[in-house]
C-alpha cells in the first residue's frame, strides 16, 4: 500500500532542484518522438541549442521571445499565489495591445518621455481592467474565475479582430487587418542595433524583481500569501480578503497587459490578430514550472524561450515540425506537476500486516 505523508516546507534547493529534474525529464521523454522520426537525438538537441544560444542573434531572439512569457508567467503566478486562477492572460496581453496602440498611433502627439509612458501604462490598466470583471464577480457573487477569464480570452480577441477590420484598420495596409503604426516617439527602444531586442526585456525584469520584493517584504506580500493558503483563516485575522483579491487581479492583468505593449510597441510596431502565439496560455506553464517563484518566473521563461526558438532553428536544418516545441513544453508541465506531489508528500510503501495492525 502507498501513502502520502506531508513533507516539511521545501528548502530553497529543492525547490531548485525538482523543477531543474523535470525539465530534464521532460527533454529524456521527448527524446523518443525525435528518434521516432529518425533523427538523431544528440543532433537535434544540438541544432536546438545552437539555434538559440549559437550566436548573438539567436541568442537575442531568444530573450525577445523570453519577454512577453516573463510578464504573463508573472501574471499567473502572482494570481495563483492569492488562489486567484487567472486563465486570462491570453485576452490581457490583447487588451494592453490594443490600448497601447490606440494612444500611441496618433491619438496623443507628444515627445517620447511624455508618449511612451502614456502608452505603457494605458496598456497596462487595459489589462488590469479586463481582470477586474472576473476578479468581482469572483468576490461578489462566487462566480468561477476559471470560466470567465478563460471565455474572455476570447471575447477580447473576437474585439481585436473587429476593430482591426473596422475603426483601428490601417488605410495604408493593403487592406490587411492590421492597425496603423506605432509613433516613433511610441515605441520602445531597442537594446542593440540592428537586433529585435528590446526595452520591454528592462521592463519584465524589474518587474520580475518588484513582484518579488512585493512578496517577501511588503505587508501586502504577507496579505497575499496568506489568503493563498486559507481565505476563511486570513479573513479571521483582520485581512481584507475581497480588496486583496481585487488588488491581486488588477496588478496580474496589468502585467499581461505589459507583455502586449512590448509586442506592439517594441517588436512589431503595430497590432494584428495573430499577434501573440500562444504567449498567455504559456505563461502559466512558466509560472508552474517556476514554482510560482517571481524569480524563477525568469528562468523558466528563458527555458521556454530557448525550446521554442531552438526546435524553430532545428525544423529548418532537418524538416522535423516545430511542433516539437509544444511537445516538450507540455512534457515539462506534467513533469512539474508530477514533481510537484513529492515536493509536498513523501511517499511511504506500508506492508499489508502493518495496515492491518495499525487498524487494530
Amino acid at each position: 500500500m502507498i501513502r502520502f505523508e506531508p513533507r516539511e516546507p521545501a528548502s530553497l534547493k529543492r525547490l531548485i532542484l525538482i523543477p531543474t529534474i523535470a525539465a530534464v525529464t521532460a527533454l529524456i521523454l521527448a527524446s523518443i518522438p525525435i528518434a521516432a522520426a529518425g533523427l538523431s537525438v544528440f543532433e537535434a538537441y544540438w541544432l536546438m541549442a545552437t539555434g538559440a544560444f549559437g550566436s548573438l542573434f539567436t541568442f537575442t531572439e531568444m530573450l525577445t521571445r523570453a519577454t512577453p512569457l516573463i510578464l504573463t508567467g508573472l501574471a499567473a503566478a502572482l494570481a495563483f499565489r492569492a488562489k486567484l486562477w487567472n486563465i486570462g492572460a491570453e485576452g490581457q496581453l490583447y487588451a494592453g495591445a490594443l490600448a497601447a496602440v490606440a494612444v500611441g498611433s496618433g491619438w496623443i502627439d507628444a515627445p517620447t518621455y511624455v508618449l511612451l509612458p502614456i502608452v505603457v501604462f494605458s496598456g497596462a490598466l487595459a489589462g488590469g481592467l479586463v481582470m477586474l470583471g472576473p476578479t468581482l464577480l469572483k468576490t461578489r457573487l462566487g462566480v468561477d474565475e476559471v470560466v470567465t477569464t478563460l471565455l474572455l480570452n476570447f471575447i477580447i480577441i473576437l474585439f481585436v479582430q473587429m476593430m482591426l477590420e473596422g475603426p483601428m484598420k490601417d488605410p495604408m495596409g493593403m487592406g490587411w487587418p492590421q492597425s496603423e503604426p506605432m509613433l516613433d516617439a511610441a515605441a520602445l527602444p531597442k537594446l542593440l542595433p540592428r537586433m529585435r531586442i528590446h526595452a520591454g526585456l528592462i521592463i519584465a525584469l524589474i518587474s520580475a524583481l518588484g513582484i518579488y520584493i512585493l512578496l517577501k517584504r511588503t505587508v501586502w506580500g504577507f496579505e497575499i500569501r496568506a489568503v493563498g493558503e486559507n481565505a476563511n483563516a486570513a479573513r479571521h485575522a483582520g485581512v481584507p480578503v475581497t480588496g486583496t483579491f481585487i488588488k491581486v487581479g488588477l496588478l496580474s492583468g496589468a502585467l499581461a497587459g505589459l507583455a502586449g505593449v512590448g509586442e506592439v510597441a517594441g517588436l512589431k510596431g503595430y497590432l494584428t490578430a495573430d499577434l501573440s502565439p500562444g504567449f498567455g496560455y504559456s505563461g502559466i506553464v512558466v509560472a508552474m514550472l517556476a514554482g510560482l517563484s517571481p524569480i524563477g518566473v525568469i528562468f523558466a521563461a528563458l527555458f521556454i524561450a530557448s525550446i521554442f526558438v531552438g526546435a524553430d532553428s532545428m525544423s529548418r536544418a532537418t524538416g522535423v515540425s516545430n511542433y516539437l516545441a509544444d511537445l516538450i513544453v507540455a512534457m515539462s508541465l506534467i513533469c512539474v506537476l508530477i514533481s510537484g506531489i513529492f515536493l509536498r508528500f513523501k511517499v511511504r510503501f506500508i506492508g499489508r500486516k502493518s495496515v492491518e495492525g495499525a487498524g487494530k
